[in-house]
């Protein structure tokens, strides 16, 4: 396993665990599958991941205490935890130290290792800003509750300048991948960052999972030119090549995907020119498919009306990838009655909770016509 240097001394996997894509048994997030995460996450430890990252909200709200029980099997000194401060759960200020305390009880621990202000955006920043948040989690810091505050940015690199001359911080939190180098301007977070001098942890590097399954051409690609290689691996060696990278966070729900990306930092070989080439083609060919730029990371869930959002999202990317109406047809019935994208009422309730500012309605409109028409 690669590692990267941290303050004090710290040596922090370069694979992070994230723990909003555990594998559940039915359709309820919370309920988790012990054995199999339970495998997975003892697997990551075995093999030198050492950081864990969590939040409030992730699994409806289970991720937190499951994985505080999961850890708690493993010396409190051989691995790293993190957790965030949800904007959405907060009104007053007394809601922060409830929050606060409530996560440590749940997570079964004294002391967090990395804490974050959770999702900073236009809309989310002046919450923090109205309850004092970052002056709360500093008074928590010289408490010895958190040891290393940061912050995780869903916007854009202006934004994040303007926080960090108001602010100081530990480390960062970005989404990058190399479809978003561009698109959503993951290089000029990243640049944020480095020329700062402050360590950038990744989120979302295979966006979703959407890098690991590929338009057809696309695939066929990378499987041409490395026939051993996964499809997640090439996005994972692009994010964890770049300097100033501490870790790079991966959602992980099969045994299979922690072997593999295991495999890929350990003795990490970086892209070559080549290589970069050939992923540059490969986006390319992903755009032109005019997929929704959904990670599933069901922030916008619950919907008021029962909307199926990450599902739906997913049945007609993949229709957009394969060209395959009958499945799509199939699939999109699968989602079932009530929870279908033509049962939205555009009332707007997830607009402010999406990550990557999609406009969900019109979108949940423009798939409820595919199927229709």
């Amino acid at each position: 396993m690669e590692y990267r240097k941290f303050k004090d001394g710290l040596d922090i996997s370069l694979l992070g665990f994230g723990t909003m894509r555990f594998p559940v048994d039915g359709e309820d997030l919370a309920n988790i599958n012990v054995e199999k995460t339970y495998e997975m996450l003892d697997h990551a430890f075995e093999n030198g991941v050492n950081y864990f990252d969590t939040a409030y909200m992730y699994h409806n709200h289970a991720s937190e205490a499951f994985l505080g029980k999961a850890l708690a099997r493993y010396s409190r000194k051989d691995f790293y935890l993190a957790t965030k401060l949800p904007p959405w759960s907060l009104e007053k200020k007394e809601d922060m130290q409830r929050m606060f305390d409530g996560q440590l009880k749940r997570c079964g621990v004294d002391c967090f290792d990395f804490y974050l202000l959770h999702c900073i955006t236009r809309s989310t920043l002046p919450i923090f800003e109205r309850l004092g948040a970052y002056e709360f989690l500093r008074e928590q810091q010289k408490k010895g509750k958190l040891r290393y505050l940061g912050f995780s940015i869903h916007d854009s690199a202006a934004l994040m300048k303007e926080v960090l001359e108001k602010y100081e911080f530990d480390f960062g939190q970005i989404q990058l991948n190399y479809l978003d180098w561009d698109q959503l301007d993951s290089k000029g977070l990243y640049e944020t960052l480095y020329s700062r001098k402050i360590p950038a942890i990744i989120m979302e590097p295979v966006r979703g999972g959407s890098l690991a399954n590929l338009p057809e051409r696309s695939a066929q690609m990378l499987l041409n030119a490395s026939p051993e290689r996964s499809q997640a691996s090439w996005a994972m060696r692009f994010a964890g090549e770049l300097p100033g990278v501490l870790t790079v966070l991966s959602g992980m729900s099969t045994l299979e995907q922690v072997k593999d990306n295991i495999a890929t930092y350990t003795n990490l070989s970086p892209l070559t020119s080549s290589e970069h080439e050939i992923i540059r083609q490969a986006v390319e060919i992903y755009r032109k498919n005019a997929a929704i730029p959904c990670t599933t990371c069901n922030y916008c869930m619950p919907c008021p009306v029962g909307v199926n959002i990450p599902e739906s999202f997913g049945v007609y990317n993949m229709f957009k990838n394969t060209g395959n109406r009958a499945r799509f047809n199939i699939e999109y019935t699968h989602v079932g009655k009530g929870s279908q994208p033509e049962d939205c009422t555009s009332c707007g309730a997830c607009l402010t909770r999406c990550p990557q500012q999609i406009d969900i309605p019109k979108e949940m409109e423009k798939i409820a016509q595919a199927y229709n028409g």
